[in-house]
């Protein structure tokens, strides 16, 4: 997606759009709450914006002989910048994040002024380090600079979500569709419903993404997503279907991939889910496909695989503390339940100082629970599930927590509630919910 200024769109196509998006009343009052991050699992966290697959080796060759043969060229900087953040989202290298950083100063420094390009692509960068204050004082620049175009919002809105400041993330959604509705404005519609738990509307928004779609990235996001939705409302059949839709035009695709995985676990076809993951990890060794992995595997007894999986997280999560990076929900969820539930505290509330999304404070509640802590896991799985996102991880979480308060009734609706919602959400805790729940069930 190109970062381009762009005329608003026509009266009668934002008017379509407003319709799709707005159903109750206008204004910051108009939507209850949402975000951009395409899971609020808190088990997986995806990149907070739709974007194509990392750059080919190709065309970031081009980039790297452009900036060399013309130093002075601030869009080929920006570009080369914008294309290294998009690369060390798919490879899970942090080390390329530093040689973006350096080719959008050097487009900043070879055009300080009226640079939407590089400040879009300074946003971007902010946000896939988890540094949101700063992907949000860049886009606040971005926007300013070139209050028409589109990918600005984006940004913007992306970071106002990650800092949980949901009614400002959906004014500039509802922005970035009024300027253009595109694929990834439509995405970034459509995920503002998922966060509030109205699938349907989320379903027809990411279809309408689908359709709008004109790359293959924006085409294997949807699949992604559609696959994702349909799980979370119990039909892996149909999040099957999607998944292997969107792999036939992008059969390397470690997201798609992964969905196809979690698809397969849920209709218990393990040896192909097991495959599935070892060839999302094989393309992107990210955090949520391991801990995906490692826990099917520890499920089904296979602990020798499933600790090679969780050292591998270890090994990641050393290299983020060496950089001081906060921590993810991913590592978070894997030091409360397969390390130090204190430790696991203490980067929960360090990552909520700049990141107050729901799927920290899920985690946060969580990583509490496991250390003993429960009166206060209660209020941050409150806060969680506050916008009445459809998460059955959320559901199963609070849940736990009421049953070692000994609320019984709230941890039955709660557990209920989380198998209805996804009966596989998870290959541990989904038979522990069912195992919890027989037990209230038989002694009350």
């Amino acid at each position: 997606m190109h970062a381009r200024a762009t005329a608003p769109a026509p009266p009668a196509a934002r008017r379509r759009v407003r319709n799709a998006l707005v159903t109750t009343a206008l204004g910051a009052a108009l939507f209850t709450t949402g975000a951009i991050g395409l899971a609020p699992n808190g088990n997986t966290t995806p990149s907070p914006s739709p974007h194509a697959p990392g750059p080919a080796r190709g065309s970031l060759d081009a980039l790297r002989s452009r900036v060399r043969h013309v130093p002075q060229d601030a869009g080929a900087w920006a570009a080369l910048g914008m294309a290294y953040v998009q690369q060390a989202r798919t490879t899970a290298d942090p080390a390329t994040y530093d040689h973006a950083e350096k080719a959008l100063k050097r487009s900043l420094a070879a055009q300080p002024g009226d640079n939407t390009n590089a400040e879009i692509g300074m946003g971007a960068l902010a946000a896939a380090r988890h540094d949101f204050p700063t992907a949000l004082t860049w886009a606040r620049r971005a926007t300013t600079s070139a209050p028409y175009n589109p990918v600005a919002y984006g940004v913007l809105a992306d970071a106002f979500t990650q800092l949980g400041q949901y009614s400002a993330s959906y004014e500039a959604v509802q922005r970035m569709n009024d300027l253009r509705p595109d694929a990834p404005a439509l995405a970034r519609a459509s995920y503002t419903f998922e966060l509030r738990g109205r699938t349907d509307q989320a379903v027809a928004l990411m279809k309408r993404s689908l359709d709008a779609a004109s790359t293959t990235g924006e085409r294997s996001f949807a699949h992604t997503v559609l696959s994702t939705l349909a799980l979370q409302t119990g039909d892996p059949h149909l999040a099957l279907r999607e998944a292997e839709a969107g792999l036939r035009g992008a059969a390397d695709d470690s997201a798609l991939l992964e969905a196809r995985a979690r698809a397969r676990e849920a209709l218990g076809e393990t040896p192909k889910a097991i495959a599935d993951y070892e060839a999302a990890i094989a393309v992107a060794p990210l955090p949520h496909y391991l801990l995906g992995l490692g826990e099917l595997q520890q499920s089904l007894g296979h602990m020798e695989q499933a600790r090679a999986q969780y050292a591998v997280l270890r090994g990641q999560d050393a290299v983020r503390r060496a950089g001081r990076t906060p921590a993810d929900t991913d590592a978070i969820l894997f030091e409360a339940d397969h390390g130090s539930p204190a430790r696991a505290v203490g980067m929960a509330r360090d990552a909520l100082r700049t990141r107050r999304f729901i799927a920290v404070h899920d985690a946060y509640a969580w990583a509490l629970h496991r250390a003993g802590r429960d009166g206060e896991a209660l209020a941050q799985a409150d806060v969680a599930l506050r916008l009445g996102t459809r998460s059955a991880l959320f559901l199963y979480h609070r849940g736990v927590i009421h049953h070692a308060l000994g609320d019984d009734a709230s941890a039955r609706t709660d557990l209920q509630a989380a198998l209805r919602t996804e009966p596989h959400f998870h290959p541990l805790h989904a038979a522990i919910a069912r195992a919890l729940l027989h037990r209230i069930d038989t002694t009350s």
